[in-house]
């Protein structure tokens, strides 16, 4: 991944900014700019030159992660290092991410700063990271290969007795066997009428005949997450859930085909949104349809209502709508699309069917 011409993209939206220098120190941005993948880093940026820092536990692997840039280690916080760096590359206007620093990260800053102007910046290079270059969409590819076939092992596995704890053990473990990282994300399963909660947490409650199972869950691949639901039914399902999810799947679908350049989050989550309350059921659709994904699990562009976010060629968004009836079940289908120049494509291989092959 070529993270100095990312720099120099930076750099070069320094004056639009405000500033003639910026200190990155959200972790995602850190690794975006520079390689890095540890727990603890920093990296300021200047169209003149930049620096990393980072502390003693890092010094190796920023040896062989973060190659184009000096590299200050350090054993009392960034901050002195940051500011002699600044001084040295003769910044005057500080930008600093408004969203990656404390209040008192940010005092602490202002008087080793002294001289130096801040200026908090917010969104500048988590809107960079929207569109995907093609390393990040092969990782993307690669987390969602491991996300299908983790899919494809458990789904023939479903048995009575079955845990909803255990079955999330289950996908994550084959996530592994399939070559990625981890779970991007904690995994959700629910059985029967926990499936009713959008972000239920897996507990001790059984699978029996007749419930529906609802699995949103992914692998992490080289930093990048996927993200997929399916909900299956073990057994014959409740004929009103077996309708939801033929509602929830035209409703996906109606949303994927909406996916376009230049589409706003409101529109394509619109779409999808008037389905369900085409059908009386707009009320139990209760969250956006959808979000980019990339090097945090959530990021921009959202869809969602109101949503002003444009859709660029090269963003990748998920679409998920649901429908949730308390105290009977619930129903969640969601797609990573990749936003085309000619239109939109899917990433996952994993089929929608209710029933598990």
């Amino acid at each position: 991944m070529d993270h100095r011409l990312r720099r120099a993209r930076l750099a070069s939206r320094l004056v639009e900014l405000g500033a003639d220098g910026f200190l990155l120190t959200r972790l995602p941005n850190v690794r975006y700019m520079t390689g890095f993948t540890g727990s603890n880093g920093q990296v300021l940026v200047t169209p003149d030159g930049a620096a990393f820092f980072t502390d003693g536990r890092y010094t190796q692997q920023a040896r062989h992660e973060v190659l184009d840039l000096e590299s200050v280690t350090y054993l009392d916080g960034f901050l002195q290092p940051m500011v002699d760096a600044a001084r040295r590359l003769e910044v005057v206007r500080l930008g600093f991410e408004s969203e990656g620093v404390t209040f008192r990260t940010y005092e602490e800053l202002r008087a080793a700063a002294k001289g130096i102007e801040l200026v908090p910046v917010t969104g500048e290079v988590e809107r960079q990271r929207w569109v995907k270059d093609p390393e990040e969409l092969e990782a993307l590819e690669r987390a969602q290969g491991a996300t299908d076939e983790a899919f494809a092992a458990v789904v023939g596995r479903l048995r009575d007795g079955v845990t909803e704890r255990e079955l999330a053990f289950e996908l994550e473990a084959e996530m592994r066997r399939a070559g990625a990282e981890g779970p991007a994300f904690d995994t959700i399963v629910a059985f029967g009428e926990d499936a009713a909660e959008p972000h239920h947490e897996p507990a001790g409650r059984t699978l029996s005949r007749g419930d529906v199972v609802k699995m949103d869950f992914g692998g992490l691949v080289d930093g990048y997450h996927a993200d997929m639901t399916r909900t299956v039914a073990f057994g014959e399902p409740p004929a009103q859930l077996r309708d939801v999810h033929d509602l929830v799947r035209s409703a996906q679908q109606a949303g994927i085909d909406a996916v376009r350049m230049g589409a706003t989050g409101a529109e394509v989550d619109g779409a999808a949104r008037d389905v369900i309350e085409g059908a009386g059921l707009g009320e139990h659709f209760t969250h956006g349809l959808g979000h980019g994904v990339g090097l945090e699990i959530h990021e921009g562009p959202r869809l969602r209502r109101g949503g002003d976010d444009v859709l660029p060629a090269g963003a990748v968004v998920t679409v998920e709508p649901g429908v949730y009836l308390p105290g009977v079940g619930g129903v969640r289908i969601e797609d990573m699309v990749l936003v085309m120049e000619d239109g939109r494509r899917a990433l996952p291989r994993a089929p929608k069917d209710l029933a598990p092959a």
